[in-house]
């Protein structure tokens, strides 16, 4: 039988999609089938159903996860009917999972209670612990709330795992959290700040309840936060007075002085940005104005009702949490892992952490340990919007401090243009950095027996990539990460020449983090040595195999060829054979073979055949290939074929760490490296200063 946990809420809009969110990424790090379940939704697909499915990339369909809508529900007759039909439906979906997450009804009814006490009985029918979720109000209300929810709970006769104060005024959250937790009857409470960000409704929220066309900028634009609304019925001048960041303009569509001014808004630097437009009344833009606002990075909406009919539907419009939104998503786990003890959860959920690594609770792992130690990592490439959003991203998970380079009124006015918010990154030019001239004196001094003059040294450290290792070697920051833009040679040449390969490594190498569908693996060395020596492999497995385990995987090496043990002979295959022994004298400890054929390293039949009593036949979790060239095709094959995440290449055998990114890399992809960089400059050291 799956363990589970049923959230439930005392009322409405007290942002219990939050808490199930922080729970299933919890939970996600200890749990290898993990299951979801709403008992009854409004509408199919449920948001949030989807939601957590793509989330946490569960299995189960979708249709599984739910046991009724709410129609089907008011229809039934007695209520022992509906609990019967939602016990079934859930233990159908039990069978696949090892603990399954149930988040109760909405308060969509008319009588809140009643609803409070079917999420009660349905949790004791399914035999889940209850963790109830409080809309924080005063600290006095709070309080009451909370003890009226608990005796309403044992009224019932139900389990209560916890209590989730959600939206708190931050001001009163440290009174409010020693009045609870001076409580003797309550164990465990946490307390959440209520957070503006998630109280905003985007784009795609205003779109979605007012039925609305997106006539324009569907392709990741409609996640900006909709923080103000304008009904646009005056001049332009005076429109342009009364916008402030984030304006939702409501505007007929034949204004196009006005949408012109919501252009303007995005360019100039003195102007707020709009966070976007909804045009009423039915009229067609014009086609000259409509070929400008192709451009626009905000996006535009179209409905047929008139504008202050169209103004007073958008009043009622409530945020909400949606697959698509990263931003969102990001903001409210970073919520919940602040002020959320994770460890403390797991043990009440008594969900230890596993010995098998999947790809989700890699992941998890990865934020997780870079977040418990926040490191400084500067991205030289602010010039992408990949690195922006992606910034955004882990500032609001507070993963990591960041120094973005680039033009500082360019990055800002392109981050305002996309909605993103980096106030509370560092943004540095290097060209009129005050250290620029300080670092061409290092460098010189560094690279002068190469012939490289002073002149020459102040124009190469005003490259982003040169000044961002600079950064990096004078321990301003804790590690870099480029290439999103530029090649892996204009990321690690700097890197060779200024930071250099730590003291006993002789040559710097790289790996791919394989994320497959139910294993990590590691693959090396696929981006940086072309035709590596039997010495040069050996360190390449040997600092693969030290990767591995800074991450979590258990290093199982195979030294790959196209021949399994004593099978074949020739130049490569001895070349890997004598790797593999050198490997073995100098690590004797690590599990390694080779020479060893890939269908033998991870295929327990094939193992059996070709190699029998192998330790790592069959087994293995690192691969270390005899070249570039094929370590490099495997990588995309194995990526593109299997639809596994690659991430990387991650950099290893540098004194301090610099990662690399693919030019096709995507904001998640940046994300994780960036993660992998923090945890890495975890393990060099202290933090820079």
């Amino acid at each position: 039988m799956a363990r589970n946990l049923y959230i439930t809420a005392m009322e409405p809009a007290s942002g219990k999609s939050l808490v199930s969110l922080g729970i299933m990424a919890t939970l996600a790090g200890r749990v290898e089938r993990l299951g979801f379940f709403r008992p009854i939704v409004r509408s199919e697909p449920d948001p949030q159903v989807e939601l957590i499915r793509r989330q946490y990339r569960l299995s189960s369909d979708a249709d599984r996860m739910v046991a009724l809508r709410h129609e089907e529900a008011a229809r039934l007759a007695p209520y022992d009917e509906l609990r019967k039909r939602v016990v079934a439906a859930y233990k159908e979906l039990e069978q696949e999972c090892d603990f399954v997450l149930c988040e109760g009804t909405d308060f969509t009814g008319a009588a809140p209670a009643l609803d409070f006490g079917l999420n009660a009985d349905l949790a004791n029918e399914l035999g889940a612990p209850v963790l109830v979720v409080v809309r924080a109000g005063t600290v006095d209300e709070t309080v009451a709330g909370v003890r009226a929810a608990l005796a309403a709970l044992a009224h019932r006769g139900c389990t209560t795992l916890g209590v989730v104060v959600n939206r708190a005024d931050p001001e009163a959250m440290e009174e409010m959290k020693a009045r609870l937790e001076g409580d003797r009857d309550l164990e465990s409470v946490y307390v959440l700040p209520e957070v503006p960000a998630l109280a905003h409704p985007t784009v795609a929220d205003v779109a979605a309840a007012l039925g609305a066309r997106v006539a324009l900028g569907a392709s990741g634009r409609l996640e900006r936060e909709v923080r103000d609304v304008r009904v646009a019925a005056m001049s332009v001048e005076h429109f342009v007075d009364h916008l402030v960041e984030g304006t939702l303009v409501i505007v007929p569509g034949d204004r196009s002085d006005i949408l012109l001014a919501c252009l303007a808004s995005v360019t100039s630097p003195v102007i707020p940005a709009v966070a976007g437009v909804l045009l009423t009344g039915g009229y067609a833009v014009g086609s000259r104005i409509g070929r400008l606002l192709e451009e626009a990075p905000f996006p535009l909406l179209e409905v047929p009702d008139l504008t202050h009919t169209a103004a007073a539907a958008v009043q009622s419009v409530t945020a909400a949490l949606r697959p698509d939104d990263e931003r969102k998503i990001a903001t409210a786990l970073g919520v919940f892992e602040a002020n959320v003890d994770s460890s403390d959860l797991a043990r009440r959920l008594e969900q230890e952490r596993p010995a098998r690594m999947t790809p989700i609770m890699f992941e998890y792992e990865l934020i997780e340990r870079a977040r418990a130690d926040p490191r400084h990592i500067v991205l030289p490439e602010g010039e992408d919007d990949r690195i922006l959003r992606a910034a955004e991203i882990l500032l609001r998970r507070g993963v990591v401090q960041l120094t973005v380079l680039g033009a500082p009124d360019d990055i800002r006015g392109r981050a305002a243009a996309l909605g993103l918010d980096l106030g509370r990154a560092e943004i540095v030019d290097p060209v009129t950095s005050p250290l620029l001239e300080a670092f061409a004196a290092a460098y010189h001094e560094l690279r002068r027996h190469k012939g490289v003059t002073a002149e020459l040294a102040l124009d190469r450290v005003a490259n982003p990539s040169y000044f961002g290792t600079m950064l990096l070697q004078t321990g301003a920051v804790d590690g870099m990460v480029s290439g999103a833009a530029h090649t892996t040679a204009d990321t690690i040449r700097p890197a060779f020449e200024i930071i250099r390969p730590r003291e006993g490594v002789s040559v710097v190498s790289s790996v791919f983090l394989m994320c497959l569908a139910d294993r990590v693996l590691v693959y090396g060395d696929c981006a940086v040595n072309p035709k590596p020596d039997a010495a040069q492999l050996a360190d390449i497995a040997i600092s693969s195999a030290e990767t591995a385990t800074n991450f979590g995987i258990e290093p199982l090496v195979a030294m790959l060829s196209y021949s399994t043990g004593m099978s074949g002979s020739g130049e490569d295959v001895d070349r890997v054979r004598a790797a593999t022994e050198e490997v073995r004298a100098r690590r004797p400890e690590l599990r390694v073979e080779g020479p060893i054929q890939y269908d033998a390293a991870v295929d327990a039949g094939v193992a059996e055949l070709k190699l029998p009593g192998s330790d790592v036949a069959g087994r293995a979790t690192v691969f270390v290939f005899p070249d570039l060239e094929a370590g490099n095709v495997a990588y995309k094959a194995v990526q593109r074929s299997a639809g596994a995440v690659a991430i990387g290449p991650v950099l290893q055998g540098l004194r301090k760490p610099v990662n690399d990114l693919s030019r096709g890399c995507t904001v998640t992809d940046i994300v994780n490296t960036v993660a992998i960089t923090a945890v890495q400059a975890q393990l060099a050291g202290p933090a820079a200063d």
